[in-house]
């Protein structure tokens, strides 16, 4: 049996830890890129996800990373590489189902309702924080249900995310058998295709559902979005919390600025509008209506 000396405490803080400097160089810019807040609670998940880039970059330690950021100008071709990494993108199928409860029997009545002619352009849903696709294509698989009831109901669905990585997943369309637990039965015998391979344990969405989603990248503090304006429904769940007050009221400004009026915007269960002026009347749980132009 071999024995291993451990390293000593300047190698173990040089390899394995960001010194106070640069940790507040980096929460401080993703905070100014992403709108993301970094506090120090935080150093040790940073830290954790800069080791796995650290070793892809072939470069030797934290500190080293951080010099090639910010001193060797390494940041162009690393900040969506750094973002990847420090990125949170916890989801899942049917997640907080009572919104899409909401959307099926509410929402999207009340759109169709506005139907000049008999006639309706096609329903435009934007999945502002997608991550690797479980809510876009739980959205879809609840369109794609009601346009079997609803004949005149056409949809399309934008799912954007900040992070390259989850976008990849997300375009995909596979996941685990556990991951599609929260799928209703008759959803997942319609919408979701088992591997031929049953030791992988792994299913894709269906080709006529994934062609539903057009997926990009977003950064939310970016401005103009590159997204249409006049959507029907946008669903922004679970990401305000991540920012301060300021950010989040000009995140959801601007959400709101692409919302026709009588559109929806869905936000998590733990966000609020409270102590923000916008357009926009609750309607539901955590469903709010634009109620002008």
């Amino acid at each position: 049996m071999q024995n291993f000396e451990p390293p000593s405490d300047h190698e173990s803080h040089g390899r394995d830890h960001l010194d106070p400097r640069d940790f507040r160089r980096l929460a401080s810019f993703i905070e100014d890129y992403s709108g993301i807040m970094m506090p120090a609670t935080k150093l040790t998940m940073v830290e954790g996800r800069l080791r796995r880039r650290v070793r892809a970059t072939g470069l030797g330690n934290l500190k080293q990373y951080c010099d090639y950021l910010f001193n060797r100008n390494g940041m162009a071709d690393e900040v969506i590489h750094l973002i990847d990494a420090v990125t949170t993108n916890k989801t899942e199928f049917f997640r907080e189902p009572d919104h899409f409860q909401f959307l099926a029997e509410q929402a999207v009545p009340r759109l169709m309702a506005t139907a000049k002619g008999g006639v309706r352009p096609p329903l435009k849903v934007w999945s502002a924080a997608c991550s690797i696709g479980a809510e876009p294509y739980t959205l879809a698989m609840v369109l794609a249900d009601l346009a079997q009831r609803i004949p005149a109901l056409r949809s399309g669905i934008v799912a954007t995310d900040i992070s390259t990585d989850v976008l990849k997943t997300a375009i995909n369309g596979i996941y685990t058998n556990d991951m599609i637990a929260p799928v209703p039965d008759a959803f997942r015998r319609r919408y979701v295709a088992r591997s031929k391979d049953r030791a992988r344990e792994e299913v894709r969405i269906v080709p006529e559902l994934r062609a539903m989603v057009r997926f990009g990248r977003v950064n939310l503090m970016e401005s103009p979005y590159p997204v249409d304006h006049e959507m029907d429904v946008i669903f922004c769940r679970n990401m305000l919390i991540y920012f301060d007050k300021e950010t989040q009221m000009m995140v959801l400004t601007r959400l709101t600025e692409h919302l026709r009026r009588g559109g929806y915007l869905f936000l998590g269960h733990s966000e609020t509008l409270s102590g923000f002026q916008l357009p926009l009347e609750p309607t539901g749980p955590t469903v709010f209506r634009k109620i002008q132009a």
